[in-house]
């Protein structure tokens, strides 16, 4: 049987636990909209970590391995959608201009469709594709490519930044697990 005070910080780390969980639920899905979700993922469990005090869940080393994972999902998102462009011969214009227009059309697409959340996630995500074409193709119409060129250059942006956005979203889901397992 446990004491009085051993149940109170029993129910204290479970509803810590909980918000936690409700954090990198909201974490994840911002994934959806280009947010930083694995960073604040990465912030709620540090938040987590030092709120609550004991020798249970997760520590330190849970913090550098998501910090880790955060890392390469930052970096293969990056990675993914300038490849795919490069491989196709993109300029280094058109790789950029796809990066800025991919953001903007992402922010700009969350807020197109009307629909709470799923609109927004849909949106934000056709806009990120969009964008990072319509940047592709700007970039190549600048130094003056053939149609023909920027088109390809442009898909091959846009598929590349779709690659690295499930890639991203994949890497968010493992550190949503990782952290859901550390809990117990």
């Amino acid at each position: 049987l446990l004491s009085v005070c051993d149940q109170a910080a029993v129910m204290w780390y479970w509803m810590a636990a909980t918000l936690l969980i409700l954090c990198n639920t909201c974490g994840l899905l911002s994934n959806l909209l280009m947010l930083p979700g694995n960073w604040i993922m990465l912030a709620c469990l540090t938040i987590f970590v030092v709120a609550v005090p004991g020798d249970r869940g997760p520590d330190g080393t849970s913090i550098l391995v998501v910090a880790g994972l955060a890392v390469v999902g930052e970096v293969i998102e990056l990675v993914t959608g300038s490849a795919k462009a490069s491989r196709r011969g993109a300029s280094r214009r058109a790789v950029v201009l796809s990066l800025l227009f991919s953001i903007v059309g992402s922010v700009v697409g969350a807020f197109v469709i009307p629909i709470p959340l799923i609109g927004s996630a849909i949106g934000a995500v056709a806009g990120a594709a969009a964008g990072a074409f319509g940047g592709a193709w700007i970039g190549e119409a600048w130094i003056g490519s053939s149609p023909a060129k920027r088109t390809e250059i442009g898909s091959a942006a846009m598929s590349g930044r779709m690659l690295g956005m499930l890639a991203k979203i994949s890497v968010g889901a493992a550190i949503f697990v990782f952290q859901i397992i550390t809990l117990w």
